[in-house]
Parts: C-alpha cells; structure tokens; sequence
C-alpha cells in the first residue's frame, strides 16, 4: 500500500521538476523590432540622410580589423535602430537582416529548437555586448533574435543621441515574401506573431499581410509578389516605416532641414490603401523609408482585404 503512495509522488516530483522548462517555453516573449540592417554603397552619402537629413545620431559603430567600417547604427529610440552596412558587392539586395528583440534569448532559442526551427548551439555575445542568434524566415530572410544586455553598449547609450529627428519609433518594417503561407507558418505559428490586416490595391490580388509582433506593438509587413524582383529592384519593397504624429509637419520639418537641398526627390503626401496619410523617402540606394501617422485619416480601422494572395 506504501509502495502504490510513492509511485504518485515521484510522479509530481519529476512534473516540478520539468515544469520550469515547459513554463519557461511559453514565457519567452517578442517585444518588439529592434532593427532593420541595411547595405549602402557610400558610406558618407548615406550619413548625409540618415543623420543630416533625418536627424539620428549614430551612438557607436564596429571596425573590422584592417580599420575600416564594418556597420553603425542610427539610434531612433532607446530599443530601435537602424543598422547600416558597407555593401559586400554591388548590385545587390539592399536588405541584410530585420531583428526582434526578446527579454529572454535562451528560452526562445530552446523554444525554436523544440518547433524544429534551425538554431545555434547557443546565443552569441554580439561586440556591442547584446546577446543574438540568426535563424532564417522561409524566404531566406535572416531574422535576428537579440536581447539587450545589462552590460551593452546600447544600455550604456541610454538617454543619450537622441535630438529632434524627424521620427522616434519604427512601426513596423516591410519584407518581400514569394508565398503567403509558409510565412504566416513561420511568423504566425512558430514565432507567435498576430495578423491584424491584410490589403489589396485593386481588391482582386493581395499585396499586404501585417502581423504584429505578440508581445508588443510593432510588426512585420509582408510585401506579396508572384514574381519577385530582381536584387536591384527590391528597394522600395524591403523598407522600414517610420511613425510621425502629423505627417504635414513631418514635411515641413524635413524641408527645413539644410540637408534638404541635396535630397533631389518630391516630398509627396499621400494616403495609403490602409487610409492612413504616408509619405515616402528614399536613402542613397533606394531603400524606402516610409513616414506613416498611427491613425487612419476619419479614425476608423479599415476593413481586412478578402482578395487571394498571388500564389
């Protein structure tokens, strides 16, 4: 009779003792886009608009051995930058990685691995000193986890480069996806995100999907294509978008900005299919950076498209 007790409390005693996995599994969250890393093929040209024009600072930047650049980053907030790369061959995609940040690296590595999503051994110590890991999304885009570490160089950045500029959070940014479902397996089923809409610029094929992030309030838009462009044409798909309370002041924040009188492209204003007003700029090389308000322009939500994806 003593022997049939024991057997239950083994039993409950293995379960305390793996349940601080399985919980751990369920707790580790996605907060937010961190980044969005991009190549540029003049260095100086390209500071010329992400600092003179837009107003970031660069807080660091990483060398390789010989003393050349080997990226930097404009800082938009405590959590977001953009990371700018010299261009390893010309005539390529602009786009090198997005990455979302995590308050626990481990247990979302662990959590991948157990999905069956392939993952390093463990998470790196990056040379700012935040921890990461790459996995790749079905398209082949590198998607960058990273947490930021007590000790890194963006914590000990905190409260500094941050002057007016021309935005302060990143709302979302866009990627080039060749097939719908496959990334919402991806995105929506193993990362947790959430689809909140979808658009269509003529109702009969879909053009958008954004899913947001779980734990927080940035997200990923897919850009939909039956064909995918060339590398050099990827410009104005892959593009991160800026949030601006009022775009007419954004405009005419931007136009007074010295720097203006090299930027040779219109300043247009224009309301999306997601009836929020837009306006689109481009860096050196053609990446598009989007400034969006928060709102749609009458403050209803505009209804989900019904349309089928291209393939």
């Amino acid at each position: 009779m003593g022997g049939a007790k024991v057997r239950p409390l083994l039993l409950l005693a293995c379960a305390a003792l793996a349940s601080p996995t399985l919980a751990s599994a369920a707790d580790a969250h996605i907060t937010g886009v961190a980044h969005m890393s991009i190549f540029v093929h003049d260095m100086e040209k390209s500071r010329a608009f992400y600092h003179d024009l837009l107003g970031y600072e660069e807080p660091y930047h990483l060398d390789n051995p010989d003393g050349s650049l080997s990226m930097t980053f404009f800082k938009v907030n405590e959590r977001q930058y953009i990371e700018v790369v010299p261009e390893k061959a010309a005539g390529t995609d602009r786009l090198n990685h997005i990455a979302l940040e995590t308050d626990d690296i481990e247990t979302l590595r662990r959590s991948l691995a157990a999905k069956g999503v392939k993952v390093p051994e463990k998470a790196s110590v990056g040379r700012i000193r935040n921890q990461n890991f790459n996995v790749a999304d079905p398209d082949g885009h590198t998607v960058e986890m990273v947490q930021y570490m007590p000790d890194s160089w963006s914590v000990r950045e905190k409260g500094k480069h941050m002057p007016d500029r021309v935005s302060t959070r990143m709302m979302h940014v866009g990627i080039l996806v060749g097939s719908l479902e496959p990334a919402l397996q991806f995105y929506r089923g193993i990362l947790g995100f959430q689809e909140f809409w979808r658009g269509s610029r003529d109702g009969k094929v879909l053009n958008w999907v954004n899913v947001r992030v779980p734990d927080g309030d940035t997200y990923v838009e897919f850009m939909l294509y039956d064909q995918l462009p060339e590398p050099t044409a990827r410009g104005t798909a892959h593009h991160m978008c800026l949030e601006v309370p009022d775009i007419e002041k954004a405009k005419a924040w931007l136009e007074a900005r010295p720097a203006m009188k090299q930027y040779t492209r219109p300043l247009q204003i224009n309301t999306g299919t997601n009836r929020k007003r837009q306006l689109n700029l481009y860096d050196p090389d053609g990446t598009r950076l989007e400034l969006m308000e928060p709102n749609t322009v009458d403050g209803k939500p505009t209804p989900s498209a019904t349309a089928a994806p291209p393939r």
